[in-house]
């Protein structure tokens, strides 16, 4: 290797299926998880929130403490920032009274906002940057946004319109689907694609997780939010040891007299 270059380790995983299938799992637990917590073991909303933002915080800490992306704490923050941000939208809507559509609003102008201040620090939004820590900073805030505005889309579509848990996981599925053929066949910009997509599979998930788990007189499979949870959960951990050993979604980064390059396609 030259002199002059030198490697240095992401703290984000490779975009591949199994990134975005422990995604989209992750979201469902979200849901699910935040509504065991909330209602089942009646610990209420205000005291789920502290401990699971407390849980969170601590993840988060050894996440930026770690020197690269290590599979078990970067999947744990996903799933306990999942969790999070379902609790901050039901906080508002429950605890508030603030309207689906408002919340909406509220975290869509949120993350927006948090775009523009990472793009005007760093001149770029793509996750195969994240190697310091600001841009890592920025990268975990718009996940929480995107996770808690896809949970405040998500109720309103299947809730506040009424299309149905199923039917809303169906629409945000095909929208998910057409953002693929805009990247692959039209050449939508990869970072574009890549937080759209993103952003899509929260309420996706949300979806999935409340149909399978709410009654079937509420348009569920009546699963329960326990057994919803747990098979989730069991699929999550059995990918991360997949990966844990193959090391298939670790990115290389070489940093070359300033200017960085990937080893690695999007």
């Amino acid at each position: 290797m030259d002199q002059n270059t030198r490697k240095l380790l992401s703290k984000v995983p490779e975009i591949t299926i199994f990134f975005w299938v422990i995604k989209v799992l992750a979201t469902t637990v979200g849901e699910t998880a935040a509504d065991f917590l909330n209602v089942n073991l009646n610990l209420g909303l205000t005291i789920t929130s502290f401990i699971m933002a407390g849980l969170l915080a601590v993840t988060l800490y050894f996440q930026f403490k770690a020197e690269k992306y290590i599979p078990r704490i970067y999947w744990l923050a996903v799933v306990l920032i999942s969790i999070v941000g379902t609790l901050i939208t039901d906080n508002l809507v429950d605890n508030f009274g603030v309207p689906l559509e408002t919340t909406t609003v509220i975290f869509a102008v949120a993350l927006i906002a948090t775009f523009l201040l990472w793009f005007r620090s760093e001149r770029t939004l793509s996750i195969h940057s994240i190697y310091t820590i600001k841009r890592e900073a920025f990268y975990w805030l718009a996940i929480l946004f995107t996770f808690a505005l896809g949970t405040a889309a998500g109720d309103l579509a299947s809730e506040g319109l009424n299309l149905g848990y199923f039917n809303s996981a169906v629409i945000f599925a095909v929208l998910i689907a057409a953002v693929a053929v805009a990247y692959y066949r039209f050449k939508l910009n990869s970072v574009v694609a890549f937080w759209i997509a993103y952003i899509l599979t929260r309420p996706l998930g949300a979806s999935i997780g409340d149909f399978m788990s709410q009654a079937r007189d509420e348009g569920g499979l009546a699963l329960g939010t326990v057994s919803t949870s747990a098979i989730f959960l069991a699929i999550i951990l059995i990918l991360v040891v997949v990966l844990s050993i193959t090391k298939m979604d670790q990115i290389q980064i070489k940093e070359n007299i300033g200017m960085v390059k990937k080893t690695k396609r999007f």
